[in-house]
């Protein structure tokens, strides 16, 4: 929506010049030395690039929800699941445009000025230190006071944790099958094949000193190699559905198959074709699965703080590229997973697939490796909203900084120590936080920081919040 300029015997309300601002920058309240550049809102300290920014976010969005999306096609159909994707991951991509809008407003509202407070001389209003929002806590404190504040901090607390629980369920599954496999061992046979034990050496050898780095920027390098490994995991997806037979049975290859006709014991679709359209009684797991195969909102912010040259397009592009090219490593890696077991494929698709293939071998090493750097950028979002509920006026401290991550890390093994199935992980968090996350939170958030002066409640935006 257009605005238009302030009449001199009128006032503009804050939130409404800084909305229209957005992509000017703030003309300065005198006039800079002469040579020197004038310092505009927007100005913060980021250094990460884009392409590193891009690797983060894809890595926050991708993680062991992958893993059951072939379970979720078998169980909705190839279309319906396809649709559903879309939907999905046009609705995060849209959500996270609410977060970025809001951000941006709030940055430009001084939270101790009332909203018609401004500077008469230029018609704007009086510029704050560059410390703009860029936390998903303290936009919910914007939207809703010191309860919203709570709530978002909750929430974001409950999903990460429940997405470090089942990327370190992986470690504990898959790890002692890789180790066993390698020395020719069966896992009960010693106690480095024990999986609570490995998860806990994981956590302490690697996950912790990655988690103890001071900026998020830092873990690019690593995003990047994760995503690597869950490429390479895509490409073997696809190698193996023209390898393996149609009915060959669980944890079996074509090649250990004697009869690679046999169709499977169990499952809905015995006839080896795949089914466009299914509903059945786990339908109700697949949206929530697919819900969690796209939270990466807590982690938004953050990365837009350090991403070099910050604006709002830019973050933007950032989260499209991210999100689009998951989207087709999710589409297609739900598509040859099915396409290869079925009906009987399992909610981790891993299972399914034999423990002495070396392909296989080097594929669950290679999802290891992506879950296991994937923690400490999970982790980051926690310590944040943790810090700015407990803490919010303290400065840094190295102690609570390692004291957090620390316990953090020791919650989450317990409750892996104790969780039955990774399914259960996929359908507690898929269908409470993730949901908020994506869908409602940002929502509410545009519907009360958006100034009624730039978007009134007539407006389409918030109709179509409104209603959805």
């Amino acid at each position: 929506m257009e605005l238009q300029d302030p009449k001199m015997n009128g006032d503009l309300p804050a939130g409404a010049v800084g909305y229209r601002q957005e992509h000017e920058g703030f003309l300065p309240s005198h006039n800079p030395a002469p040579g020197r550049k004038p310092t505009e809102f927007m100005d913060f300290e980021g250094k990460t690039s884009f392409g590193m920014s891009v690797f983060n976010l894809s890595n926050a969005i991708m993680g062991s929800g992958i893993l059951g999306l072939a379970y979720a096609m078998a169980h909705t159909g190839v279309l319906f699941f396809l649709a559903l994707l879309v939907c999905i991951a046009l609705l995060s991509s849209y959500s996270i445009h609410l977060l970025l809008t809001c951000a941006g407003v709030v940055d430009f509202l001084a939270p101790n000025l009332t909203p018609g407070f401004l500077d008469h001389n230029l018609f704007l209003p009086v510029p704050l230190p560059p410390t703009g929002i860029r936390a998903y806590e303290q936009l919910g404190q914007r939207a809703l006071g010191p309860a919203g504040k709570v709530v978002v901090a909750m929430v974001i607390c409950l999903h990460n944790v429940g997405a470090m629980s089942s990327y370190l369920f992986i470690i504990k599954s898959e790890l002692p099958l890789v180790i066993g496999t390698l020395l020719n061992m069966e896992p009960e046979r010693g106690w480095f094949l024990n999986g609570n034990l490995l998860i806990i050496m994981v956590s302490v050898l690697i996950i912790l000193p990655l988690a103890l780095m001071r900026h998020l920027g830092y873990l690019g390098y690593t995003s990047g190699l994760s995503l690597t490994c869950m490429l390479f995991f895509l490409i073997s997806v696809i190698y193996k559905k023209f390898h393996i037979s149609c009915g060959v049975g669980h944890n079996e290859t074509a090649a250990e198959s004697k009869s690679p006709l046999v169709l499977p014991s169990q499952g809905l679709n015995r006839s080896c074709e795949a089914q466009m359209f299914t509903v059945d009684s786990q339908m109700f797991y697949t949206v929530p699965i697919m819900a969690f195969a796209f939270v990466c909102h807590p982690e938004v912010l953050p990365i837009y703080t350090e991403l070099c040259r910050p604006s709002k397009h830019r973050m933007q592009a950032v989260a499209n590229v991210s999100i689009g090219a998951m989207f087709c490593m999710y589409a297609l890696t739900a598509t040859f997973g099915y396409l290869t077991f079925y009906s009987s494929v399992e909610a981790e698709m891993l299972h399914m697939y034999s423990q002495k293939d070396l392909l296989i071998l080097c594929v669950r090493l290679a999802v290891l490796l992506a879950v296991t750097l994937t923690v400490p950028v999970v982790l980051f979002p926690i310590r944040r909203a943790l810090q700015q509920l407990l803490f919010p006026s303290k400065a840094f401290s190295w102690l609570r900084h390692v004291a957090i991550a620390v316990i953090l890390l020791i919650l989450v093994n317990v409750l892996v120590i104790y969780v039955p199935t990774i399914r259960d992980i996929f359908g507690v968090i898929g269908s409470t936080s993730a949901p908020s996350l994506i869908f409602i939170l940002p929502s509410v958030f545009y519907l009360r920081i958006v100034p009624s002066e730039v978007e009134p409640l007539s407006s389409l935006p918030k109709i179509q919040l409104l209603y959805c």
